[in-house]
């Protein structure tokens, strides 16, 4: 029974899949591992001896390993069990190998400052089943969220699961990003995720440089996109876009914001409006991304597209998600009309001749172009290149 195991890790019930509870029980015998597998005729035994492996590279020798398997993948197997092991050994440092990479993952690359950012799909840190097929949606990130999605007794499960998920799954051209905790709790989830491949760290409820510069120097070779989530943090969300150079973007979270103004969240949004648009002036002031909050009715397409328009004419360049359907309707909004991407195509050939010829001014035709009309085309043909 779950009540005779002081330390556990993972999840149990009829609707888990994909995932494995782990309980142990103290005792001066040798270890028993006493596993219950969804995939016993197929899987049985060697779980069983991976789980013996494992255990070994561990300094759980003795007592009981009660686990409930229900179809979980390696890396998860490994996960459960670093997180049990660092909750029986009171040290929160303690990590096993990584399973080796999925064939045909792809690892993190170097960090880009200005790579599309249209959708990111939030996925809860101490959920594997919302892991495994993430990438197949094609969203331009994926934010393993250890903050708000997962419950306060589970920060250990998830952090251990992050990390050797970020190890382990091919998760294509997808830009890597975690959400971490506040103050404290967010520097020791980076130093327990230690050296798992990820690109960005999304820091949340920031209100001043400190905070940023806190994370800066645990995170010194990976992005940051400060979340705003609080009237202060709007008001000084201009000293937080120039606080540091690994700053690339500023979004927002209206929930957390809406609630502290003590009005209520409407799909319209005419509440956060002028928030929202600090934000972007905040953002292309230093020259970031401005990164909208997401729409949370899922079932609601028609005012998610709405949504969108509304956050592309204020100057954002992307969306949260929070679930996977709303991937390709931000996609299709952000995108440039055909009209648009030729005549900005047009600009940009127009620019780069001049430049050849060494002029100081770009004719399209008969009409002059004036700068700040070339920088737009210039940066909408990237955007459009680098989605592609």
């Amino acid at each position: 029974m779950e009540g005779h195991f002081p330390q556990q890790a993972g999840r149990r019930g009829e609707r888990v899949r994909g995932d494995v509870w782990m309980g142990y029980a103290p005792g001066q015998q040798s270890l028993d591992i006493q596993l219950t597998s969804k995939l016993e005729g197929m899987y049985g035994e060697r779980t069983r001896e991976f789980l013996a492996e494992l255990c070994a590279e561990t300094d759980l020798k003795t007592g009981i390993l009660e686990v409930e398997d229900k179809g979980a993948y390696p890396f998860i197997l490994r996960a459960r069990l670093e997180a049990l092991w660092r909750k029986v050994a009171e040290n929160p440092h303690l990590q096993l190998a990584p399973e080796p990479p999925l064939e045909g993952a792809v690892r993190a690359s170097d960090p880009q400052r200005n790579r599309a950012r249209r959708s990111r799909l939030y996925l809860p840190g101490n959920e594997a089943k919302y892991m495994l097929n993430a990438a197949l949606y094609e969203p331009d990130a994926v934010i393993l969220d250890l903050e708000d999605s997962v419950a306060p007794p589970s920060k250990e499960d998830a952090r251990s699961l992050v990390r050797h998920a970020l190890h382990f799954l091919p998760l294509g051209n997808c830009e890597r990003m975690v959400r971490i905790n506040q103050g404290s709790a967010g520097l020791e989830d980076l130093q327990a995720l230690g050296d798992a491949p990820f690109e960005m760290v999304l820091i949340p409820k920031v209100e001043d440089p400190e905070t940023i510069a806190e994370v800066a120097a645990a995170a010194p070779d990976r992005l940051l996109m400060p979340i705003i989530e609080s009237a202060r943090g709007v008001l000084q969300a201009q000293a937080l876009g120039g606080s540091h150079p690994q700053v690339a973007a500023l979004t927002l979270g209206l929930e957390d914001l809406t609630a502290d103004l003590g009005v209520a969240k409407t799909p319209q949004g005419s509440e956060t409006h002028l928030a929202r648009s600090w934000v972007v002036l905040a953002a292309k002031a230093h020259g970031l991304q401005a990164i909208d909050s997401v729409y949370g009715d899922i079932a609601d397409e028609a005012g998610l597209r709405s949504s969108v328009q509304e956050a592309k004419a204020m100057g954002f360049e992307g969306k949260g998600c929070v679930h996977p359907r709303q991937i390709r309707t931000i996609h299709e909004e952000f995108a440039p009309s055909a009209e648009e991407l030729e005549q900005a195509q047009k600009i940009v050939a127009a620019f780069e001749e001049a430049q050849k010829e060494g002029l100081g001014v770009v004719a399209l035709g008969s009409k002059m172009i004036d700068p700040p009309v070339v920088q737009r085309a210039l940066n909408l043909v990237r955007q459009h290149n680098s989605s592609a």
